[in-house]
């Protein structure tokens, strides 16, 4: 019978133990109050309480991942899409984060919507589609700057999806389609005007010497000849008859 008070004794001193040794991990740190009342930030490694007048309440110091639920945003020209993102953030200060506010996870997701479409909305669809990064370390600042009252810091923010209805898929391709067929145009004009550049570069070159231009003629005759056909028309241009004229004259008078 003596043996039932001892049993209980040791029960209780267990549960008593229980409720004053904590033992923290290397990336775990304990808010401390006293009396309800904060008292210090303590770990890691033994922490020993007072049962009843003191209260602790464990903060991951770890990189938490928080995903984004797809929001609806409307862009600065007007275009609907749905984007959905990724946030990286730590705590950096335990006090804050538990003083300051009631869930300092719930508080960052509810941030991080409202963020994003409130920074996106500012850019057209071509921003968002081309220039992720920039929107991302945008996104990053403000969280950082705004969440760090609740002793947040956010490291990285990941914007992973940008969702177009199928009617504006089409639109866009258009677009890309009609931007190659501009580009094509534009190529072939320059690729005309260098040509015709060269060709009057050319032709003012011959026009200096008629024997010149007298050569490039017979040259393309005797490419003309070179093909396989039994007939070949060509144009006899009066100018190349004037430097035989005055050849046939300038021989009559010397004789």
């Amino acid at each position: 019978m003596s043996f039932l008070p001892y049993s209980v004794i040791g029960v209780a001193v267990i549960l008593l133990l229980s409720q004053m040794i904590k033992i923290l991990k290397e990336y775990e740190r304990g808010v401390v109050f006293f009396l309800g009342r904060f008292q210090k930030v303590k770990g890691p490694g033994l922490i020993i309480l007072f049962p009843g007048i003191q209260k602790m309440i464990r903060v991951d110091l770890r990189v938490l991942v928080l995903d984004v639920p797809t929001q609806d945003v409307i862009s600065r020209d007007n275009v609907s899409v749905k984007v959905n993102a990724v946030i990286y953030f730590r705590v950096v200060d335990p006090e804050k984060a538990i003083i300051r506010v009631e869930n300092f996870f719930e508080a960052t997701s509810q941030l991080s919507q409202t963020t994003l479409r409130s920074v996106l909305g500012q850019h057209d669809l071509d921003d968002m589609l081309a220039e992720r990064d920039k929107l991302n370390a945008d996104i990053q600042q403000l969280l950082d700057q705004r969440t760090d009252n609740w002793g947040i810091k956010v490291a990285n923010v990941e914007i992973k999806h940008v969702d177009l209805d199928e009617s504006m898929i089409r639109a866009i391709a258009q677009q890309a389609e009609a931007e190659r067929a501009r580009r094509a145009k534009i190529i072939n004009a320059e690729g005309e005007k260098q040509a015709a550049k060269t060709l009057a570069e050319a032709a003012g070159m011959l026009a200096q010497e008629e024997l010149a231009l007298q050569l490039r003629y017979l040259q393309t005759l005797k490419e003309i000849s070179s093909e396989k056909t039994n007939t070949i028309v060509f144009p006899l241009p009066l100018d190349l008859l004037d430097p035989l004229l005055k050849m046939a004259k300038r021989a009559g008078e010397g004789r």
